[in-house]
């Protein structure tokens, strides 16, 4: 049996890594005392970019409830 390396389940994973590592390097940069605002702001809003695709898949994922 074949499995697809784009699936999205596979996406899915993928983007919640990406999220996780951007977490990692925010935390980071807030430790340090002498951060970049910008780089801060950026990082912040790609954080948010991956959370949203995130829950757009997710949305699509999940089975449909009867009404």
């Amino acid at each position: 049996m074949e499995t697809s390396l784009h699936t999205p389940q596979r996406r899915l994973i993928e983007l919640r890594m990406a999220h996780a590592e951007l977490d990692g390097l925010i935390d980071a940069q807030s430790a340090d005392g002498l951060s970049d605002q910008l780089v801060g702001r950026r990082l912040k809003k790609e954080r948010l970019r991956l959370r949203d695709q995130i829950f757009l898949l997710e949305s699509s994922l999940a089975p449909k409830e009867p009404a």
